[in-house]
């Protein structure tokens, strides 16, 4: 059912090549104050950031990974010497997971964007927030499996995962066969997760007629969806799968997704439409449900300008997608989640930490992989690897769930398993590290 999309192959092929660093801007005086201009050059460069966690004050100057100097002058924030957007009454500047945050004088936090004169409201990044434990590991699956749902459930187990993902539309027999997992999950205790796979396309191929037509075509799916599966005890719900990712909605697919300008602005509205539609339609049926939106690479430009009611254009005041949990995909190609580039490369930034800080719900990393390309015993390795990151991250960044990208791919591309029987070494890498370290 789900694709690996085609720039997750561009990226595979590209990653040495089309990734460029993070530019630092100096730009025009602005207006800077004397002091401002002494402490800090428009054209200086420094050679290393400063320590992770630096504040101004007590530090007289912070150096972000991109060499440029931050200063802190009367409330007002300097980059290079030049101001940084309409800034004032700021008492605390900090360096913390690759981004600049400013606190104002009445207990705000705001982070730097991209853009570097956008100032986005948010939470103190360096509050821990430990996820609820009991869904921590878990691994991707399809509908149309051959296995039974009771096999799901046995292979689960033996894996030690306690949640597992599976896509569906409204399409009787996809949702039935949906309904099925759930009664078996439901009787085993452990936690279905439901991708309500609508997106931006009408039934010919052709993308929606209007904001109105994909939130009524959103709404109808997301009802349906959550009527037939809450019975069964579906609490969650990925409405949408890489939406941000189709041909009709991002602008370049090798696009890092960290600007908002890498998307489409003429679509925008009819991904933002079905969004809404289908996170109303699950709580029409369900209140308590939660509802996770879905997003890629970097995209925290797309992320955060659904958030705040945003357009590609720059233009503000448009209706905001307000959700219970992020969610994300990452896979090797992309970079690492905690040190992923704003450019698709590096310097980079800890996307946990600051989707914890900006939206404040909890994050599950829907897929993750290695490229479809690596050998069994590399992947084995990276599993490995990834998972003690992800491990290690789940009691300060809110990190909820991390589910591995797939059971069965029908080959070893990403399966770790074909046909019920084991792929030997990223099965026995998953195993072995879920086995000795418990999800609590």
């Amino acid at each position: 059912m789900l694709k690996r999309r085609q720039f997750l192959g561009g990226l595979t092929a590209l990653a040495g090549s089309y990734l460029l660093s993070a530019c630092g801007g100096g730009g025009e005086d602005g207006g800077a104050s004397p002091a401002a201009k002494a402490s800090a050059s428009p054209t200086a460069k420094a050679a290393a950031a400063s320590a992770n966690g630096t504040v101004m004050p007590s530090a007289a100057s912070i150096t972000d990974s991109a060499g440029d100097v931050w200063t802190l002058v009367n409330g007002v924030i300097y980059r290079n010497g030049s101001t940084v957007g309409n800034t004032y009454d700021v008492s605390l500047v900090l360096w913390y997971g690759g981004k600049i945050w400013a606190r104002g004088t009445g207990g705000q936090f705001y982070v730097n964007a991209e853009v570097a004169e956008q100032w986005l409201p948010c939470g103190d990044p360096r509050i821990d927030v430990a996820s609820v434990p009991g869904s921590f590991y878990g691994i991707n699956g399809h509908f149309d499996y051959t296995y039974t749902p009771e096999k799901v459930v046995s292979i689960l187990k033996g894996m030690n995962c306690t949640s597992y993902r599976v896509g569906a539309t409204d399409d009787p027999k996809q949702l039935n066969a949906v309904v099925k997992l759930a009664q078996a999950f439901q009787s085993a205790g452990l936690t279905l997760l439901v991708l309500i796979d609508q997106g931006v396309y009408d039934a010919s191929g052709a993308v929606m007629a209007s904001e109105s037509t994909a939130y009524n075509r959103g709404r109808s799916v997301g009802a349906t969806v959550a009527n037939a599966l809450a019975p069964y005890g579906v609490t969650i719900y990925e409405c949408g799968n890489e939406l941000t990712r189709q041909d009709a909605t991002v602008v370049d697919f090798t696009a890092a997704g960290s600007k908002v300008s890498d998307f489409n602005n003429t679509n925008w509205p009819i991904m933002r439409g079905v969004m809404r539609g289908m996170i109303d339609g699950v709580k029409s049926v369900q209140s308590s449900a939660k509802c996770g939106i879905n997003f890629c690479v970097a995209d925290v430009g797309a992320s955060d300008a659904l958030w705040d009611g945003r357009q590609p254009d720059g233009s503000g005041g448009h209706p905001q997608v307000r959700w219970d949990i992020t969610t994300w995909h990452n896979y090797e190609a992309y970079g690492d989640l905690f040190n992923i580039g704003t450019d698709g490369s590096g310097p980079g930034f800890d996307l946990p930490t600051y989707c914890k800080a900006r939206y404040g719900v909890p994050l599950i990393v829907t897929e993750w992989n290695a490229g479809p390309d690596q050998s069994e015993s590399y992947r084995g390795n990276y599993i490995s690897d990834r998972l003690a990151a992800f491990y290690g991250a789940r009691k300060t960044h809110n990190l909820q769930s991390v589910m591995y990208y797939v059971l069965d791919s029908g080959n070893n591309t990403y399966g770790i398993m074909i046909n019920g029987k084991p792929v030997d070494a990223p099965y026995n890498a998953f195993t072995s590290f879920t086995s000795s370290h418990a999800d609590t």
